[in-house]
C-alpha cells in the first residue's frame, strides 16, 4: 500500500449503513446486453449516417463539400466508438470495481483530494485538456486539405486518443492519483523511469507555455476579451464558495447563477470596449498580458481545487460546449460549402507558409490535441484521478472527455476551411512574410499561386471592419481565424453582418477562456509532477498538502513555463509559427510515453489477448512523432529544419547582414539564431528520453510475457462506503440505487468534501 493508505480516514469510519455502494456486476452485464426493438433501430440509425457522411467526404467529392457532412460523420463516429469500443476496453482491461473506494475517498483532505459530482468534474477534466491544442493545430493544419485533418481527428481519437486518456486515468486513479512520471518509474525501473520523469516536466514546462502562448496572442490590445476572462476568476471564486459553504451539492442551481454571470461577463466586454477607461486600462501589449496570465498560474496552483480550478473549469466549460453546440446546428442549419482542396499541394510540397512540412508526419504533430494529446495523460494522472467518486465514472470522463475535445477540433477545422482561402492565408502568415500590412498580404497570398484565390484589399479591410478589428493580417495563433470563421457562420444564422463583431469577440473570450483553463491546470498538475520527482529524494515532497513544497514546486515550474513564455512573446517570426512544431512534437512523444507505460501496465497484469488496444496507437505514435523529430533535427531546408535555420542565419550574420529572410533586422537575426538553438536542443533532448522509455516499456513488456505476469503496482483496496451513478445520466439501475441513497437521512449520509 502507498504513502497516504496506511491508515483508514476518518471520514471512512464513521458513518455505517445496509445500502450498496456498487450495482452488481449480473445487473450492470444484463443491462448493458438488453437490445429493444428502438435501441436496434436507432443504433442502425446512427451507422446509416455515419457511413453515408464518411462516402460524401472521402468517396464523392466535387469541386465543394458540405460542411454538414463533417458534423454527422464525426458524431456518428464518436457515438458509436463510446458505446461500444470504450465498453470493449472497460470490459477486458479496465475492469472498474465500484466497491472499491478512490482516492478522492480514502485520501481526502479537502485541498487536492476532494470528491467531486461527476458532472462537475467532466467540466473540469473537458476544461483542463481541451487548451490550444485542438482549436489551432486543425486551423494551422487546414492548409493540408480538409480530408487527411478530418480522418485523423475522428478515427484517430475512437483509436488512440481518448484510449490514452481512458487507460491512464484509471491507472493513475488505482495508484493513488499517481503522476505519468511516478508511474513510469514505479513499471518501467530506474532507467526508464527516470527518463519519463525528466521528459514529461520538460516536456510540460513547453505544452504550458505554450498554451499560455496562445492566449496572450487572442487577448493582446483587446479590452472585451481581457474584461470578460478576467471576470471569470470572481466568478469562479462565488461558484467555489456558493457550492462549498451555502448550498452544497445545487449543481443545478449555480448552474445557472454561473452561465448568466458568464453571458453577462461577456455583453459586459463589449460595453468596456467601448469606453474611455476600458481603452486606456484594458488595452493591454502581449508582454503585459505575459505577465498577468504567469502570476495568475501560481496562484492559481496553490489554491484549494474547490475554489478556483474546479469551478471555474465547470463555467468555463458550459461556454465551449454551448459554443460548439451552437457551431455545429448553426453548420447543420445553413450547410456552408466548402471550397478547399482534399488533399492540397502543400501537403506533397511541404512549402506552406503557415506551418512547413509535408503531410506526414506532420499533420498528426500538428493537430496534436484533436486526436491523439500526451498533455492529457498529465492532467488525468493529475487532477482528475484525485476528484474521482467512483472507478466507473472513468469511463464518461476519461473516454467521453476526449471525444469532446475532438469535436471542438472538428469544429474549428471547419470554421477555417469557411473562410475564403486568400484570408485564411493572410491571417495565418508570419509578419514577416507579409510585412503586416493588406497591402503586402494580398500581394504575398496572390503570389502563392492557388486555384481560386484571387484577394483584395477590400475583402481584408471589409473582414477586419466587420469582426470589430483594426487589421486581420498575420494574427497567427489559430484563434483569431477560428473567430473569424465562427463570426462567418453564426452572422448567418442570427443577426446578419451587423453582428460579426460580436460573433467574433464572443468566439476570442471563448477561445482565451478555453486555453487558459488549461494553462491553471496544467500547473497544477506540473507542480504535482515535480513533488513527485522530488519526493524520489525528498520523501516529504510526496505529501502534496505540505504547503511549502507545493509553494516551492509551484514557483519552480511556473518560473520555467513563464521564461519559455515571454521568449515565444518577443519572438520575430510570429512565435507561434515556431514553437508551435515544437509543442506538437512533445506532445505526441508524451503521448507515445504514456501509450507505453500502459502498454507496460497491460502487459503485467497479464491481458496480452488485449495488448493490441495500445500497442497499435503506440507504433504508430512512435512512427510519426520520431520522424518528424528526426527531420527536424537532421532537414537542411532552414524552413523545416531547426539547425539549418540556426546556421542560415548564423551565417547571414557572420557576413554582416542586416536583415535576412523573415528577420527584419539584426535584433530579429539574433533571436532566431538564440531561438532556433534552443528549440533544436530540446527536440533532441525530447526524442532521446522518448525512445529511451519505449525501449524500456518493450523490454518489460517481454519479460512480463516470458514471466506469465499478473504483478500489479495499484495501491491496496480499500472498501468504499458512497454510491454515485458512473455517467453523465442515470441507466435505471442507477436511478433504483440513487434513490435509495438519497432517502437516507442527512446525519448518516458520507460527506463529500468537494462539489
Amino acid at each position: 500500500m502507498s504513502e497516504g493508505t496506511t491508515q483508514e480516514p476518518t471520514a471512512l469510519k464513521r458513518i455505517p449503513h445496509d445500502l450498496a455502494v456498487a450495482l452488481d456486476p449480473q445487473e450492470l452485464d444484463a443491462h448493458d446486453r438488453q437490445w429493444t426493438p428502438l435501441k436496434i433501430i436507432i443504433w442502425s440509425a446512427i451507422s446509416l449516417l455515419g457511413g453515408l457522411s464518411w462516402v460524401m467526404l472521402a468517396v464523392v467529392r466535387g469541386e465543394t463539400v458540405n460542411a454538414i457532412w463533417f458534423v454527422f460523420a464525426a458524431i456518428c463516429t464518436y457515438l458509436i466508438g463510446y458505446r461500444f469500443y470504450s465498453k470493449f476496453i472497460e470490459k477486458h482491461i479496465v475492469r472498474p470495481d465500484d466497491r472499491r473506494a478512490t482516492p478522492a475517498e480514502y485520501k481526502a483532505d479537502g485541498k487536492d483530494f476532494a470528491a467531486t459530482d461527476r458532472r462537475v468534474l467532466f467540466g473540469h477534466h473537458f476544461a483542463a485538456i481541451a487548451g490550444a491544442g485542438p482549436l489551432v493545430g486543425p486551423v494551422l493544419a487546414a492548409q493540408l486539405g480538409y480530408l487527411p485533418g478530418t480522418i485523423w481527428i475522428i478515427v484517430g481519437v475512437v483509436l488512440a486518443g481518448a484510449v490514452q486518456d481512458y487507460l491512464i486515468l484509471h491507472f493513475s486513479m488505482r495508484r493513488g492519483g499517481r503522476s505519468l512520471g511516478q508511474m513510469a518509474r514505479d513499471e518501467l525501473g530506474v532507467i526508464g523511469g527516470t527518463a519519463a520523469l525528466i521528459a514529461t516536466l520538460v516536456i510540460m514546462v513547453i505544452i504550458v507555455a505554450i498554451l499560455a502562448l496562445v492566449v496572450t496572442n487572442a487577448l493582446a490590445e483587446s479590452p472585451w476579451g481581457v474584461f470578460s476572462v478576467g471576470m471569470t476568476i470572481p466568478i469562479a471564486l462565488f461558484m467555489g464558495c456558493y457550492l462549498r459553504f451555502f448550498r452544497p451539492g445545487k449543481i443545478t442551481e449555480i448552474s445557472i447563477i454561473g452561465f448568466v454571470l458568464l453571458i453577462a461577463a461577456i455583453v459586459g466586454g463589449g460595453m468596456v470596449n467601448g469606453t474611455e477607461w476600458g481603452q486606456t486600462y484594458l488595452l493591454l501589449d502581449k508582454v503585459t498580458i505575459a505577465w498577468g496570465i504567469i502570476i495568475y498560474g501560481f496562484i492559481a496552483a496553490i489554491l484549494p481545487v474547490w475554489l478556483l480550478l474546479a469551478p471555474r473549469d465547470y463555467l468555463s466549460t458550459f461556454m465551449k460546449i454551448g459554443t460548439i453546440g451552437m457551431l455545429a446546428v448553426a453548420i447543420v442549419i445553413i450547410r456552408p460549402e466548402i471550397n478547399v482542396p482534399a488533399v492540397s499541394g502543400f501537403a506533397t510540397t511541404g512549402t506552406g507558409p503557415v506551418v512547413a512540412g509535408t503531410l506526414f508526419p506532420f499533420l498528426f504533430v500538428t493537430i496534436a490535441c484533436g486526436a491523439l494529446s500526451g498533455f492529457h495523460a498529465l492532467i488525468a494522472s493529475g487532477t482528475t484521478p484525485k476528484l474521482i467518486q467512483k472507478e466507473r465514472q472513468t469511463r464518461f470522463i476519461g473516454y467521453g472527455g476526449m471525444l469532446m475535445e475532438s469535436l471542438v477540433a472538428i469544429m474549428a477545422l471547419v470554421a477555417a476551411l469557411s473562410i475564403d482561402r486568400g484570408i485564411y492565408f493572410a491571417m495565418n502568415a508570419s509578419p514577416a512574410l507579409t510585412g503586416g500590412t493588406v497591402q503586402g498580404a494580398v500581394a504575398f497570398v496572390n503570389g502563392l499561386g492557388l486555384t481560386g484565390v484571387n484577394l483584395t484589399p477590400s475583402m481584408l479591410t471589409d473582414m477586419a471592419t466587420n469582426v470589430g478589428e483594426e487589421s486581420i493580417v498575420s494574427r497567427t495563433g489559430g484563434a483569431p481565424t477560428l473567430a473569424v470563421g465562427l463570426s462567418h457562420i453564426m452572422q448567418q444564422l442570427i443577426g446578419g453582418t451587423s453582428m460579426m463583431s460580436f460573433w467574433y469577440h464572443f468566439a476570442i473570450m471563448f477561445e482565451a477562456l478555453f486555453i487558459l483553463t488549461a494553462v491553471d491546470a496544467g500547473t497544477r498538475v506540473a507542480r504535482f509532477m515535480l513533488q513527485d520527482s522530488l519526493g524520489n529524494f525528498f520523501p516529504k515532497f510526496k505529501n502534496t498538502s505540505w504547503r511549502p513544497g507545493a509553494w516551492a514546486a509551484t514557483a519552480i515550474m511556473v518560473a520555467a513555463w513563464g521564461a519559455v513564455l515571454l521568449m515565444g512573446v518577443t519572438d520575430p517570426l510570429g512565435g507561434i509559427n515556431t514553437l508551435f512544431p515544437l509543442f506538437g512534437i512533445a506532445n505526441q512523444l508524451l503521448a507515445a510515453i504514456a501509450l507505453a507505460v500502459c502498454m507496460a501496465i497491460v502487459a503485467k497484469r497479464g491481458l496480452f489477448k488485449y495488448l493490441w488496444v495500445v500497442a497499435l496507437p503506440l507504433g504508430f505514435a512512435s512512427v510519426v512523432t520520431i520522424s518528424a523529430s528526426f527531420l527536424k533535427i537532421f532537414s537542411t531546408t532552414p524552413g523545416i529544419g531547426y539547425f539549418a535555420q540556426n546556421r542560415a542565419f548564423a551565417n547571414a550574420l557572420a557576413a554582416g547582414e542586416t536583415s535576412f529572410g523573415t528577420a527584419p533586422n539584426v535584433l530579429a537575426m539574433e533571436a532566431v539564431v538564440r531561438n532556433t538553438m534552443v528549440q533544436g536542443v530540446l527536440s533532441i533532448i525530447f526524442v532521446v528520453l522518448s525512445i529511451i522509455v519505449i525501449l524500456t516499456a518493450i523490454q518489460a513488456t517481454v519479460r512480463a510475457y516470458r514471466q506469465r505476469s499478473n504483478a500489479t503496482s495499484e495501491d491496496d483496496a480499500v472498501q468504499s462506503q458512497t454510491y454515485a451513478p458512473a455517467g453523465f445520466i442515470m441507466t435505471p439501475p442507477e436511478k433504483v440505487l440513487q434513490a435509495q441513497w438519497d432517502a437516507l437521512p442527512a446525519e448518516k449520509k458520507i460527506k463529500v468534501t468537494g462539489h
